[in-house]
């Protein structure tokens, strides 16, 4: 009897309730996102009207987290830079020499005369005149290391102390390197947060990637450029006494001096002494303001220390020069008319508003303790963000109108039950993705597309499977309930499959390869939750109202009910074909070679539109002068675009050994361009140095080697050695054919086309898998048939759901590909061909190869004890 309890259908419907009042303020997205920010803006700086009525417009009573745009969909800048740590290890050695001077000096009668020398960065070296004295000189060095701050380091001390000859060597031990490099990233990440938060930006990402890196993602800003101003600039604010000026760059300034120009008298320089008198760590505040006379200045406030310290150094030298100094360069050389006790004072200077305004922010936010070098940066204007989210919502409305017309008409009131669970689906995706504050962008909605497309496959599983019952006489109760039984082994094993390749994206991705991976995952759990149990309820609900006996799942198919194809018949000829376009694939491959885009060479892009027409001619003339290098510049067509908008994408080759391009080339670039048109606007610039791209590279062929090895892993688990290798050569056969069309047709390759790879491994291996687990079944079913003749039912029977899934998917996949807009038509054109060819592969290569090793048919002979099989091998 096809039955629920009560409890199960309580729980089902109130999982169900509880993802669509988490989805529901994505409804509402202006209106919630207005309510947040009000709230946000009243903790901060207090209530007033306009901010109370943008609060009040959603109840507080509803849940109010949203899904987060991505920078793709909202505009704003990405930046990845590598924090220098090693520059704090000379920091510290040069904090390191006034102790270890003054330790030896106790020790002169011993040790003799000392002297610094030259080091390379990191080290500290000391010369003493009288060699005989120097363990006695180790023993004074030795005696200033400090137990290194780190739990798992406790006990070790933080500098190692050398000798050669008459040299101390000083450097800090690798524990409290790995315990410097730590706090270094920690302070830079605070400082970057802060600095960052100061101008009031929304939901802004920052993050620490591997060991010394950092991402930062900042929505709504106007430029990658922008936002390097605002969080590059070191901020080191330092006061040093004056030695002297001069008009000599070059001018030796004596020992432990250095050199600095000023800012606002040019062709000036200032010799400085090294140790400054107080830095911009001790300050508490800076805010801008305006002088006596009206131009914009900077205020400082010092902590109680920096405050005494600068007290005391400007009583003892009245009438004597002292410098600000802002990162190496003179702001101001003031002289000291008097002593200054209160702890704050005033940079004046050749400032705008705006500069004022940025320099105060940067001192309030405190120094970075290092320099970082921005080894990757994107900048989406947020025209070009509105227009994806406009393709976006256009293709997936499409593509899910199209799926669920499709579904009602395959599978009648069933298909309605079906088309029902994938509105739920999606909003229960919407919900999971709003409660773990997930961010949506450009690729993720591709992955809520594919997730409407492969959403129906459980469904058209279970459905199928159902006919299959129903035409073997069996009771409608009866049939439905060996539907959802006998489908459940393929169900979980063909979405275990595709998750697998969905996590290995997560943890191996980086920006929008993760966001897809997160959106496809959890449009994994939520399909086969809606498929496995809100379907059965709906159905359970349906059946138990009245008679059924008699009742056919109707609707129209696409394949016969019954077939009786021979797929092994012309196996030499389609195995043939295979391996012919893997051969021409892998030629191809190394004959053209692939069009790597600027995420595995480096350089940048540069999205150029304009109301002319693009000439490529006049704007490749226009840059020639500038000595870029190897600069491609292609039209974009697309059927979306109105008629007064023409694009072109500009790629220029890396121009840095580390960084990205500066934001300096970026701007000649586009001055250069300006001149030829006017007109012209740039929605989007991407750079990425050659050391980021070298590293993708091996990243991404890690990837889909983890992919294939972990799926082969789980297969073999779950099956046997041979239907493994045959779901491999499947995996190989489609990945290297697709690679080899975009070889043929110099498509570019870059790091979304190898999430589309890792999910053409999934999505073939699904459609294998279900394959392989009738195979299974029917192996132990039909014991006296041969393999050939197994592999043939168990394709027929199978032929329908392989068709409908494909079907469907690709009738998405196709909408996004017309609709979805140029920026992902790679990522959606590897898709739709790898469904193609992995639809192909499962039904010709993946089975021929199984046929080819065979398999073992012994699971009708008596198991013996102990876990050993009669053969002698494990069980």
């Amino acid at each position: 009897m096809l039955q629920m309890p009560l409890w199960k259908r309580i729980v089902i419907w109130g999982l169900v309730a509880l993802g669509l009042l988490a989805a529901l303020p994505n409804a509402f997205y202006p209106r919630v996102e207005g309510h947040n920010d009000a709230i946000a803006a009243i903790e901060k700086a207090g209530e007033t009207p306009e901010r109370a009525a943008a609060r009040d417009a959603w109840p507080s009573f509803l849940p109010s987290s949203l899904v987060n745009l991505g920078l793709d969909l909202r505009g704003g800048a990405h930046l990845l830079g590598e924090v220098d740590v090693a520059e704090v290890y000379a920091s510290r050695m040069d904090a390191y020499w006034p102790e270890v001077r003054d330790a030896l000096r106790d020790e002169r009668d011993t040790v003799g005369t000392i002297r610094r020398l030259d080091a390379p960065d990191g080290q500290l070296r000391v010369r003493i005149s009288n060699p005989e004295g120097m363990e006695t000189a180790l023993a004074a060095v030795r005696a200033l290391g400090t137990s290194v701050v780190s739990l798992t380091s406790a006990g070790e001390k933080d500098i190692d102390v050398s000798a050669t000859g008459d040299v101390i060597t000083v450097q800090l031990s690798e524990a409290e390197k790995a315990a410097t490099d730590d706090r270094t990233m920690q302070q830079s990440l605070e400082i970057i947060r802060r600095r960052v938060d100061e101008v009031g930006t929304r939901e802004p990402t920052i993050q620490r990637q591997g060991e010394n890196r950092i991402l930062i993602q900042v929505p709504g800003i106007g430029s990658a450029a922008e936002l390097k101003s605002l969080i590059g600039t070191t901020a080191q604010l330092t006061f040093n006494p004056v030695v002297g000026r001069t008009t000599n760059p070059d001018e030796n300034p004596g020992a432990r001096n250095f050199i600095a120009p000023s800012i606002n008298e040019p062709g000036i320089y200032y010799i400085l002494e090294q140790s400054a008198v107080v830095t911009g760590d001790e300050l508490t505040d800076s805010q801008p303001a305006f002088d006596q006379n009206g131009r914009p200045s900077v205020t400082f406030r010092f902590n109680p220390t920096g405050a005494r310290k600068f007290g005391e150094y400007t009583a003892a030298n009245v009438g004597a020069l002292f410098a600000i100094v802002l990162d190496d360069e003179v702001i101001s050389a003031p002289r000291i008319q008097d002593a200054i006790r209160g702890g704050s004072g005033q940079i004046t200077g050749s400032f705008t508003v705006e500069e004022s305004t940025e320099l105060a922010v940067l001192l309030r936010a405190g120094a970075l303790p290092a320099k970082i070098n921005f080894l990757e940066e994107r900048t989406i204007g947020p025209e070009l963000g509105a227009d994806s989210i406009e393709a976006g919502r256009i293709a997936t409305t499409v593509a899910f109108v199209a799926v669920l017309v499709f579904m009602g008409a395959a599978y009648s009131l069933f298909g309605m039950f079906a088309n029902i669970a994938l509105i739920i689906n999606v909003a229960l995706l919407f919900g999971l993705l709003s409660a773990i504050g997930a961010t949506l962008t450009l690729p993720g909605i591709a992955g809520i597309v594919l997730t409407v497309g492969m959403a129906v496959d459980a469904n058209v599983l279970i459905f199928e499977r159902i006919r299959e019952e129903l035409k073997n006489s069996k009771s409608v109760g009866r049939a439905i309930e060996l539907g959802y039984e006998k489908a459940l082994s393929a169900i979980i094993d063909a979405n275990i499959t595709t998750f697998i390749t969905a996590a290995i994206l997560f943890v191996m991705g980086s920006g929008p390869v993760k966001g897809f991976a997160v959106t496809l995952a959890l449009g994994l759990i939520t399909s086969v939750f809606t498929a496995i149990y809100v379907t059965r309820a709906m159905v359970v609900a349906w059946y138990g109202r009245k008679n059924r006996k008699g009742w056919m799942l109707k609707g129209v198919s696409l394949v016969p009910s019954e077939t009786t194809f021979d797929f092994f018949k012309t196996q030499k000829f389609t195995f043939g074909f295979s391996g012919a376009l893997v051969v021409a694939a892998v030629v191809a491959f190394f004959a053209m070679g692939l069009n790597f885009g600027i995420d595995f060479k480096g350089g940048t892009t540069i999205r150029t539109q304009s109301e002319s027409a693009v000439d490529v001619g006049d704007y490749r003339v226009a840059l020639e002068g500038l000595e870029l290098g190897d600069v491609s510049i292609t039209e974009v067509f697309d059927p979306n675009f109105e008629e007064n908008q023409h694009v072109a994408m500009v790629r220029i080759q890396a121009q840095d050994d580390v960084e990205a391009i500066t934001p300096e080339t970026v701007q000649l670039v586009e001055k250069a361009l300006q001149e030829v048109d006017p007109s012209i606007t740039f929605p989007s610039v991407e750079s990425v140095g050659p050391k980021v791209s070298g590293e993708l590279i091996w990243t991404a062929v890690e990837a889909v080697a983890a992919a294939i090895a972990a799926v082969l892993f789980y297969i073999w688990l779950r099956f046997e050695w041979q239907f493994a290798v045959g779901a491999v050569v499947a995996l190989v056969h489609d990945v290297a054919i697709t690679i080899g069309i975009f070889a043929l047709f110099g498509i570019q390759f870059d790091l979304t086309i190898i999430a589309a790879l890792l999910t053409i491994v999934g999505y073939s291996l699904n459609d294998t898998v279900v394959v392989f687990d009738r195979v299974r079944e029917n192996l132990r079913r039909y014991k006296k048939l041969d393999l050939a003749q197994v592999l043939n039912m168990s394709i027929n029977e199978t032929l329908s759901r392989t068709v409908m899934t494909s079907g469907t998917t690709l009738i998405a996949l196709i909408a996004l590909l017309v609709l979805g807009g140029d920026v992902i038509r790679g990522f959606v054109f590897a898709m739709t061909l790898g469904v193609v060819v992995g639809t192909w592969s499962s039904v010709f290569v993946a089975s021929t190869v199984l046929l080819w090793f065979g398999v073992k048919r012994d699971w009708d002979k008596k198991e013996p004890a102990k876990g050993i099989q009669t053969d002698g091998s494990a069980v």
